[in-house]
């Protein structure tokens, strides 16, 4: 495995290689990794000739100051995991390297409703700095295939449309939510739970597939699912559920008629830590 910490030098090594007629497959990753985004470089390496996964914890992403400085790092065990499933590239840049204007230069993208709902609400500025980090790496890396996770549901959408906004040659290839053997979504935030809060997060997962059986009962509304699925929630002690919503698939508005695919998306602080997780319905 190469490690790149400058943009520069990156982008004389992909030259070459794409001059060699190799395929590029990018992960970007915020780092503590795990097995969710193994299974991204897995996919990345059965699709391309070679990956490049870049660690970066982007800070204009982070509408919570604490968050950002609470954000775990696993820098030295990341490279192990990366070496062991022979990662070709690691991209570590610095903020500096990022943000060499500093970090009040905004994207100069309207992502309109599908960015302002849900985690846009809870969290401002959150896709606005993730769009802006996600535009940066995809003009280094320059990749003919993007790898992302289903879990960050509302992200993957955004992305596409930045994607077809700034007429990227790449195609974004999301691929399904990895779970713990209990259900949860794996999650980098997830080794912050305690035992006690690990224990309560599979509550979570166990109420988006509550809330998928009982969809395919006509008589339930969805207003009514939403609420029992809210009700579950705030029933169990340690549990603070922020928002649990079904959405059109697609646009992230809310559904019209059943026939539409659908997706359930909540997120629930659990000891301290807000954790998200989504599923589809149909």
């Amino acid at each position: 495995m190469i490690v790149f910490k400058h943009a520069q030098s990156l982008d004389r090594y992909l030259i070459k290689c794409k001059n060699r007629g190799q395929k590029i497959g990018f992960v970007p990753t915020m780092g503590a990794l795990h097995q969710g985004h193994i299974s991204l470089i897995k996919a990345s390496k059965e699709t391309t000739d070679l990956t490049v996964c870049s660690i970066f914890v982007n800070p204009t992403q982070f509408n919570d100051p604490t968050d950002f400085q609470n954000y775990p790092s696993t820098l030295s065990a990341d490279m192990d995991i990366l070496l062991a499933v022979e990662c070709e590239v690691l991209f570590m840049p610095s903020v500096k390297e990022m943000y060499p204007n500093g970090l009040s230069d905004p994207l100069k993208i309207d992502f309109g409703f599908i960015a302002q709902t849900l985690e846009g609400e809870h969290r401002p500025g959150h896709f606005e700095g993730m769009a802006q980090i996600v535009e940066k790496l995809l003009r280094i890396v320059k990749p003919d295939f993007l790898f992302m996770g289903q879990k960050d549901y509302q992200q993957q959408l955004i992305v596409g449309q930045l994607i077809k906004k700034r007429k990227f040659d790449t195609r974004l290839m999301v691929c399904p939510t990895l779970r713990e053997s209990d259900g949860l979504a794996m999650s980098s935030r997830n080794v912050r739970l305690d035992k006690k809060s690990r224990k309560l997060a599979v509550k979570i997962s166990e109420t988006l597939k509550f809330i998928k059986t009982a969809s395919a009962k006509p008589s339930n509304t969805l207003k009514q699912l939403e609420q029992e699925a809210i009700n579950r929630l705030q029933a169990i002690k340690g549990i603070d559920p922020e928002y649990f919503s079904i959405r059109n698939a697609t646009t992230l508005k809310p559904v019209r008629k059943r026939t539409e695919k659908m997706v359930a998306l909540t997120a629930v602080w659990i000891g301290g830590v807000r954790l998200i997780d989504n599923l589809l319905l149909n």
